[in-house]
């Protein structure tokens, strides 16, 4: 596939740790989506989740060739060219905002379900195919940043592939820990979709032709995470007293 010197095994163990930050993302939505399925069903979809991610990427990497198509201009509005890869990133965003701003409403505002029936209750249940169908389109938005990365770092495509899967394994063997741990901490969960919000922004405005350094969008995640850490310890010694 490709022979492994050490300027390959450091382009390898570069583009790991980068697609293993990337996929970041792709998990904490999993995580937030399957949370509102049954417990029994929450491992099986997560996990088809992040295979269907695993498929995805590696077609899109045999498909680099078509990628690189996606850049040409389709059409301009306003003076703005916009091409298949400008369409899918603002089509990405909006549905990253959209679907994040109404999980928060959700968690604020919550369900009166208490008040409910049963069968009413049965039919606020969602469903697994049409979950699968919303991991999906975040899944493409997420892969075609991921390969267009891959391709912009690493040139051979064995090297990718490699990376990937060694990527997608971390991603499955940590997905779950990750969705207890959004799932305790209720805290966690609305941070983790005001960065969805962020990173939703972020591909409109690429989408627009504005580059926005993900430096800055990940430094401000790793920020706000340690001081949420810092208040989840604090509260843990200091539990709230309800009066």
């Amino acid at each position: 596939m490709f022979e492994l010197t050490n300027e390959v095994l450091i382009a390898l163990v570069t583009l790991t740790a980068m697609e293993i930050v990337l996929g970041i993302d792709n998990i904490i939505f999993i995580a937030i989506l399957v949370g509102r399925l049954p417990v029994e069903q929450q491992p099986k979809i997560r996990n088809l989740g992040i295979g269907l991610a695993l498929v995805i990427r590696i077609l899109l990497l045999f498909s680099i060739s078509w990628i690189m198509t996606l850049k040409e201009p389709l059409f301009a509005v306003f003076g703005q060219n916009f091409s298949g890869r400008d369409l899918i990133l603002l089509g990405g965003g909006l549905f990253l905002i959209a679907k994040s701003t109404f999980e928060i409403h959700h968690k604020v505002e919550g369900d009166p379900e208490h008040a409910l029936p049963e069968d009413a209750k049965s039919k606020k249940k969602v469903g697994a195919g049409a979950m699968l169908a919303q991991i999906l389109v975040l899944d493409i938005v997420f892969s075609l940043d991921s390969v267009i990365t891959a391709v912009g770092m690493v040139s051979q495509v064995g090297v990718m592939v490699v990376a990937m899967v060694i990527s997608m394994v971390v991603m499955l063997l940590s997905a779950g820990k990750i969705s207890a741990f959004v799932e305790k901490h209720p805290t966690v969960k609305i941070l983790a979709l005001s960065f969805l919000i962020l990173i939703g922004v972020m591909l409109v405005a690429e989408s627009m032709g504005q580059h926005v350094s993900k430096g800055y969008i990940y430094f401000a995640m790793a920020f706000s995470l340690l001081v949420e850490s810092l208040n989840i310890r604090y509260r843990s010694k200091h539990p709230v007293k309800n009066s």
